[in-house]
């Protein structure tokens, strides 16, 4: 018989794969009604593929399906992922990958409006979306995904610079292809699928938390349980009371902020809390595993 360690286990894959579906048949949808629909070109691998196949459809008449040419340029970060962030992730997310471009080749094109304008805000929030369903559990839609986590995790590297310096060329060659006007309208799409990613996914963002308690290590000991980061002590003067106040300074995931607050209250119900958005750190930070 099953342990219930193994059942547990069996259940939550089970439930990850359900979701995982989910996002793809959203990212197959969003090609096809929104995207195909305004002539929009998405960021990355997506991006590319789109251009090759306007390409190929307008100059020489000939239909590529999607899925021929995502699957194979997925193969190369697929093994970068595979061999250095973490099996799990890269399974899950080639099964996005794989799953969704089947998908977009099978979904029919359903047209829900002409409106450009609001393809590109509505086919945004929906990219988003389903790209943070993906991440939320412990995959992603392939393509640079792969190259940006890698070089981000692994090599302390942003790579987001030189992956819009891409898609500046892709927006690039289609304006002068297709018209800038597609051209502009996907940038509208790509910073509304930015905005909704950054909104419902913060693994990646930052928080600096300045405490002032009067049970510093109390504090200190359930941050480190519920994050495993660490906490300098600072001693400093209250300038109305006059008083010596212990101030903890924390640098924490940002989606961990509301259960850190909710800990630090439970301890001492007087502590003063400032949370600080934190663009950039240097130095050694506790990073949870991509499995």
């Amino acid at each position: 018989m099953m342990t219930t360690e193994i059942k547990r286990s069996i259940k939550h894959d089970l439930k990850v794969i359900f979701f995982l579906t989910l996002a793809s048949a959203i990212i197959a949808f969003n090609l096809k009604s929104f995207i195909r629909t305004g002539g929009l070109f998405p960021g990355g691998f997506s991006g590319l593929t789109v251009l090759i196949q306007q390409i190929s459809s307008r100059f020489f008449d000939f239909e590529i399906p999607y899925s021929v040419l995502y699957l194979p340029m997925n193969l190369i970060p697929a093994v970068i992922g595979f061999r250095f962030i973490g099996k799990r992730f890269t399974i899950f997310s080639f099964y996005v990958v794989f799953l969704s471009s089947i998908l977009t080749d099978i979904f029919p094109e359903v047209t829900i409006t002409y409106d450009t304008l609001l393809i590109s805000i509505f086919g945004g929030i929906i990219s988003g979306a389903a790209g943070s369903l993906c991440l939320m559990n412990g995959a992603s839609g392939g393509g640079t995904d792969f190259i940006s986590i890698y070089f981000s995790e692994k090599k302390g590297i942003d790579t987001w610079n030189y992956i819009f310096a891409a898609n500046v060329v892709i927006l690039v060659t289609a304006g002068l292809l297709f018209g800038f006007d597609k051209a502009l309208y996907s940038i509208i799409y790509q910073f509304a699928a930015t905005q909704v990613l950054q909104t419902m996914f913060k693994r990646y963002q930052k928080d600096t938390l300045l405490i002032i308690t009067d049970q510093p290590m109390a504090v200190y000991g359930k941050i480190r349980e519920l994050t495993n980061h660490d906490a300098t002590l600072l001693k400093g003067m209250g300038c109305y009371e006059h008083k010596e106040k212990d101030i903890l300074y924390s640098v924490v995931g940002r989606e961990e902020v509301d259960k850190v607050i909710a800990a630090i209250q439970a301890i001492d119900e007087h502590a003063f809390i400032n949370v600080i958005n934190t663009e950039q750190i240097n130095g050694r930070f506790y990073k949870p595993p991509t499995r």
